[in-house]
């Protein structure tokens, strides 16, 4: 008997992972639903109020109103809901590593560049500093405690300082620490911070950093003078 092919598992439907998001997302956030109803039924309020007043004459503009208040109704429940649920998710990786590069790959746009590698990393604590480049200038971002870090982000810091003399270094911490950014507010802690290159200038500034070598510390036992590269087979 010829053997059975083993069944291979669907992916959930584009409706069963909206559900699951809306579920995960209700859970975590107690304000998810009641924010989703007042975001549908505010807009639709005032739109039905704006037809009694100055379009009940009107069959034509009644109808345009209508539908235009319902879309505009929809689309920002849906703006409101889906901030929300990243939100949520943010704060479910929120303290674990890697999460500040989850959030910089994702949600950083307009003209940013970044990498989802640190540059630098504490071998014990396993904090880690990330870098971006954009608008701001330069932007060290922290994860982890920023006593343990404090050390490494001025050494990062002077490193940038030298290969691009002038251009504005900001250093940002990602923790529950008072007085630094919560995960799910970096990117728009990054946007607030002020302009201060062009678009010409973060060219020339990403080819300068992309010569720095990565603060990240050999592994013990292992000399690097020793290395070989692998045989051949």
């Amino acid at each position: 008997m010829a053997d059975k092919k083993p069944k291979v598992k669907k992916e959930p439907g584009r409706i069963k992972q909206l559900w699951q998001v809306y579920k995960l997302t209700a859970k975590a956030d107690k304000n998810f639903v009641p924010l989703g109803i007042l975001s549908f039924v505010g807009p639709m309020a005032a739109g039905i109020v704006i037809i009694l007043l100055f379009f009940m004459d009107s069959p034509l503009s009644i109808f345009l109103w209508s539908v235009s208040t319902v879309l505009f109704s929809i689309l920002l429940a849906l703006g409101v809901l889906s901030r929300r649920a990243e939100r949520a998710a943010f704060m479910r990786i929120s303290g674990q590593p890697g999460a500040v590069a989850a959030v910089l790959t994702a949600t950083l746009k307009r003209g940013y560049s970044t990498s989802d590698m640190p540059v630098a990393v504490d071998p014990k604590s396993r904090d880690a500093v990330y870098r971006a480049v954009g608008r701001a200038g330069v932007v060290l971002i922290g994860e982890g405690s920023s006593a343990r870090l404090r050390q490494i982000v001025e050494d990062e810091k002077r490193k940038v300082s030298r290969a691009i003399p002038g251009v504005t270094v900001s250093v940002l911490s990602v923790n529950d620490q008072p007085g630094s950014v919560p995960l799910h507010a970096l990117t728009k802690a990054i946007y607030k911070l002020k302009k201060t290159l062009s678009r010409a200038e973060i060219s020339v500034v990403n080819k300068r950093l992309a010569g720095l070598g990565l603060n990240i510390p050999i592994p013990k036992g292992i000399d690097p003078n020793r290395m070989r590269a692998g045989r051949r087979m």
